[in-house]
């Protein structure tokens, strides 16, 4: 049976604040953990108005502290925008709080626009450029340490915090492979490369001290809910903070419309649905057959899925409506 786990982002809704945001944030996780999900990440944004997760080491400790069982995690880290041993620092602090339930998922995307970017990063080129590099001092810091090891992680060294590499592209799906790490492919929101990556990754995989063969991740968005037409209308506003990133509109996560074709023009609503093509969005008996292609296509070892709904009572009935589709999945295995 396929794992499932949820990725969150902390939506600010429309008319909400941050406060009920995070609090929304911990409640997804306890029902997340109460329906057996596997992981419940966070992931880093910053400077926009609808995501509360930029501090995501933070809001991992709050949704920790709410929870018992469930791994929390990032979803990533963004890593170019920090230093290795304040994210070592950070994480072995997550370790010694919530022992064997953290994960560490890097990104090298920066998460924000450029400006913000340059605020977080002051140097944009050294950055990206050194994310393998930092990648290997990052293990080293939450390892043990070796004879004359001038730095040291405190708290950080020995908490031996699992690192996953996250990516949207086909260059973390190498650098995963060469590092012998486990894998997630952002395909909620960058389906072309999935197939691509998942092939480079699993083919160049080279063994490691953490593991032995390749484990993938895939995301998906996900709006489950009694009938397919309020799913979509749910999912309508996931579609346009969509279309608002493509014309640099932010704002708080938007109210679920009635009607898109009011709101997207005929070139935004092409780009915004091949984009969220792998979408699971519907009722139980809809979304099992959509999950059930996507699954025979990846043949991924877990699944993420980022539920993007405004109402708080629709998201957690959505948690517990996919956690239902595993009975339906492991029924038609």
């Amino acid at each position: 049976m396929v794992p499932f786990s949820i990725l969150d982002l902390s939506p600010v809704p429309e008319g909400g604040t941050i406060r009920q945001s995070l609090e929304g944030s911990a409640r997804m996780a306890q029902k997340a953990e109460e329906f057996g999900y596997n992981r419940f990440w966070l992931a880093e944004h910053h400077g926009m108005p609808g995501i509360a997760s930029a501090a995501t080491a933070v809001v991992i400790s709050h949704v920790g502290a709410a929870t018992k069982r469930i791994r929390i995690g990032s979803g990533g880290i963004m890593l170019p925008n920090h230093s290795p041993l304040v994210i070592a620092e950070q994480f072995g602090t997550l370790e010694a709080l919530f022992p064997g339930r953290v994960d560490l998922g890097l990104g090298r995307a920066p998460g924000t626009d450029m400006r913000t970017t340059q605020a977080l990063r002051r140097n944009l080129d050294a950055g990206a450029q050194s994310f393998p590099n930092d990648v290997v001092e990052l293990q080293q810091l939450l390892g043990a340490p070796i004879d004359n090891q001038a730095i040291l992680a405190v708290p950080g060294m020995n908490s031996n915090v699992p690192i996953w590499l996250l990516g949207s592209s086909l260059y973390s799906a190498q650098l995963a492979a060469m590092l012998g790490l486990p894998y997630a492919f952002a395909s909620h929101f960058a389906p072309d490369s999935l197939l691509d990556a998942i092939d480079i990754y699993r083919s160049r995989f080279k063994p490691s001290a953490v593991l032995d063969k390749p484990y993938v991740m895939v995301g998906v968005m996900g709006s489950v809910a009694a009938t397919d037409e309020e799913a979509q209308y749910h999912f309508t506003s996931a579609q346009q903070q969509f279309v608002n990133l493509r014309r640099n509109v932010r704002g708080q996560f938007p109210r679920p419309v009635e009607d898109m074709e009011s709101f997207w023009s005929p070139m935004e609503k092409l780009t915004v649905e091949h984009t969220l093509r792998y979408a699971v969005v519907g009722s139980q008996k809809t979304a099992e057959a959509k999950l059930t292609d996507f699954l025979a296509e990846t043949e991924a070892d877990e699944v993420i899925i980022s539920m993007p709904i405004h109402d708080i009572e629709a998201r957690l009935k959505s948690v517990e409506l996919f956690a239902g589709l595993r009975n339906f999945l492991r029924a038609a295995a």
